[in-house]
């Protein structure tokens, strides 16, 4: 009987919103505007919560959950899940976590290491990218769909490769890149490519201030843009 009552009232709920959006267009108002979003990009879990620098870009459709920090001009980007519920995850200075990247801290049981994940100043990690359980220092790259296991460290002035699968355990040492399945070296960083690191943070932290600026509006700005 419950179960019925709760689909019942969850129909009557939906049909409410739909005839309140027919509402607002038959009034010229595209805005519809829900009171309570079903989404947090921001979200608690017990007593884990995330610490977010006030300058820090999250944007809307990402999830940053539990004992996470994120430093000065970092940025989350789009569908990117950061998710602090068995260990922290640290996002220093002007680093960026491009859309659709996935950060976990869980996954330690076979190796027996802290189920962290570390990510220093000036780090770009590329679209669509998995880290678990592993720690990467500053001005460092990690292209786009590259998967870190659990205890990989990935030095200062490191590359990843695109797609590359780095094991468990490794070490990507500074001044190289590495990229394969499993990712192996091959060869070392150019000149040009280590100061891009840093040209790319930077841009980063630049293009995300002006994604904040447009997602901090007051829905009642938005709603009156869209309207005039």
């Amino acid at each position: 009987m419950s179960s019925l009552l709760y689909q019942v009232g969850f129909w009557i709920r939906e049909t409410g919103q739909a005839l309140d959006r027919v509402g607002c267009r038959l009034q010229n108002n595209k805005a519809f505007v829900e009171e309570i979003w079903r989404h947090r990009p921001v979200m608690n879990l017990s007593t884990r919560k995330p610490d977010v620098a006030p300058d820090a870009f999250i944007a809307p459709s990402a999830a940053v959950i539990g004992d996470v920090s994120l430093g000065k001009f970092s940025s989350v980007w789009y569908g990117c899940v950061l998710r602090g519920d068995e260990g922290q995850i640290t996002v220093g200075e002007n680093s960026n976590l491009q859309d659709g990247s996935v950060v976990r801290t869980a996954g330690t049981y076979l190796h027996n290491r802290p189920a962290a994940t570390q990510i220093g100043k000036n780090v770009t990690v590329g679209h669509f990218a998995t880290l678990n359980g592993c720690t990467i220092e500053d001005e460092s790259l990690i292209g786009m769909g590259a998967t870190l296991l659990e205890g990989v460290r990935v030095e200062k002035n490191a590359m990843v490769a695109a797609g590359a699968v780095v094991q468990a355990g490794t070490v990507v040492p500074s001044g190289q890149v590495w990229g394969g399945n499993p990712a192996r070296f091959l060869r070392a960083l150019k000149p040009e490519e280590k100061a891009f690191m840093v040209t790319s943070a930077e841009r980063y932290a630049a293009l995300s201030a002006e994604h904040k600026k447009e997602v901090d509006k007051p829905l009642e700005q938005l709603a009156a843009s869209r309207r005039s």
